[in-house]
Parts: C-alpha cells; structure tokens; sequence
C-alpha cells in the first residue's frame, strides 16, 4: 500500500518536473538566440547550443542606454503606483458587494458583470481620457485607462471575501466596538492576502506588458514604457530595412543583427518581472482556487 501511494507520488514528480523543463526550454532557447551571432543564426537556425556566441544584439539595443534606462523607470514607476492603486480600489468595491446586509450588493454585483460584456468602443474611450479628464502625454495615461480596476479581479476578490471569510468574525469585530474602517483595513485586508496577492500579480503583470496605452497616448519619447520602446524600435529597424537607397544609415543597418535583436528585446523585456514571481508565488495556487469545489 505504502509502495504503491510513494511510486504515485514519484510519477506525479516527474509529470510537474517535466512540465517545468518543457516551460522553461522556450525562455532559454529565445535567450540562446539572442546571444549567437546573425550568420550564425541563418545558416545553422535556432539551437539551443549557439555555434558562435555574440553579443551584437544587446550591443546595438544598448547604444543608448540612458533611452532604456529611462523606459524602465517609468515602467517600474507605473507598475509599482498602479498595482497598489489598483489593489486598493478593487478591495474597496470588492468588499461591500460581498457583504449580505449590503443593500446594493446584487444591483453592483451586476453593473461589475455588465461592463466585462460591453464596452463604449475605442472612440468614446479615446474622448474621455483625452478631452475631459485630460490625460494624455502623462504617466497617468499609462495608470487609468484599462488597467487600473477590472471587473474580473472584483468578482474573483467579492468571491474570496464571501467564501474564506466568516460573517461571525465581522459581527465580533462590530460586537467590540470596531467601525468599517477599521474592521476593513485590520481584519479583512490581513486574512486575504492570497487574494491580494494573486490580483495584484495580476495587476503587475498588466502593466509591465502594457504597451497600447502608450501607443494611444503618448507623445513624449521620455514617458515610453519599455515594452512600447522594444516594440517601437524594431518596427523603426524593419521600416528603414525596407527602405530602398544606399545611405550610410541604411548599410548600417543592413548589417544589424535583426533576427537576435527580436530575442534580445524579449529578453529585456521580460528580466525584471520574473523576479516578481517569487514574492507571490506563496498565495498564488490558493488564490486561484478561490470558490473551487472540494471533494
């Protein structure tokens, strides 16, 4: 019996081992790429194993290294104030409508439901941030729009509050004297921290990807996010590359590591938010498992 439950437990091992190692292989073959040289690369393809190892590609992406630098401080910037924002506010909604004695719970519950479904279109969207609350070329067009609340990450918190969180524990907060405030941001806020975690990760993840907003908004090349700098330059490169003449720039350019520059850019682009796995990894599999049936 003992035997066969621990050789159960080694199969089911090596399944999540295996799946680990087929999800990391694509990561390390893009960061393999981005390091062989060009010729390289076109003859021999892809490989895991680079025939000749160079750099050119992160070379020519830092040039102007003070460009990147300054995308990433911007990103870094709207990530970190937006998430936190964004936490706050869905806690904030999240909360009332998952409370029974709230009378409005079921009418908001809704409306949250009702704009997953519909949307104004781009226009309209366009209008109210621009026209009236008057936020483009600023970081708050890379913070509002989108972003910011969702009504996923609502229903997902309104469920936790509702499903991990005893009525009884609110009513003897209430019973001792605490206010809502109180009861929210001591008890509530500290017992869901898988939740919290789990959206704000996704909230991370949103902005530090997020490049639309950027295209839509900005017009100040110092307010770029990285992922809209990445994405803007090798656009710039494949447009002068299609460009006919033979100008210095684009002999240059017709020698510049293109194929290795896409990989480099993922590279960049992904690094730093990797290392924000770690920190939610602890709460992510609970709180994804919010109101799941247990057999």
């Amino acid at each position: 019996m003992i035997t066969t439950r621990l050789s159960k437990q080694w199969i089911i091992h090596l399944l999540f081992i295996l799946y680990m190692l087929a999800t990391l292989f694509p990561l390390l073959l893009v960061f393999m790429v981005s390091i062989t040289e060009e010729k390289s690369l076109l003859i021999h393809g892809y490989s895991i194993l680079p025939q000749k190892i160079d750099f050119s590609a992160y070379t020519y992406l830092f040039h102007d290294s003070h460009v990147i630098v300054r995308a990433y401080g911007v990103t870094i910037l709207v990530t970190i104030i937006g998430t936190i924002i964004g936490l706050l506010l869905t806690a904030l909604f999240a909360y009332p409508i998952s409370r029974k004695d709230f009378p409005f719970r079921k009418g908001l519950t809704f409306y949250v439901f009702l704009t997953m479904l519909f949307n104004g279109g781009l226009v309209p969207w366009y209008l109210v941030y621009t026209k009236y609350l008057h936020i483009d070329n600023s970081l708050l067009a890379l913070i509002l729009p989108n972003l910011l609340i969702g009504g996923f990450n609502i229903l997902i918190m309104r469920t936790f509050f509702m499903n991990t969180i005893p009525p009884s524990i609110i009513e003897s907060a209430a019973i001792d004297g605490a206010g809502e405030v109180r009861i929210f941001s001591q008890i509530i806020l500290r017992l869901s921290l898988p939740v919290m975690s789990t959206i704000g990760l996704f909230n991370t993840l949103a902005y530090w990807n997020d490049w639309y907003n950027s295209l839509i908004f900005i017009n100040s090349s110092e307010k770029y996010s990285i992922q809209y700098l990445l994405n803007k330059t090798l656009l710039d490169i494949q447009v002068l590359l299609n460009q006919t003449g033979n100008s210095g720039q684009s002999q240059l350019l017709a020698h510049a590591p293109t194929e290795t520059i896409r990989m480099a850019m993922a590279i960049i682009g992904i690094g730093p938010i990797i290392l924000a796995y770690p920190f939610f990894q602890k709460y992510i599999v609970q709180g994804l498992t919010v109101g799941a049936v247990k057999g």
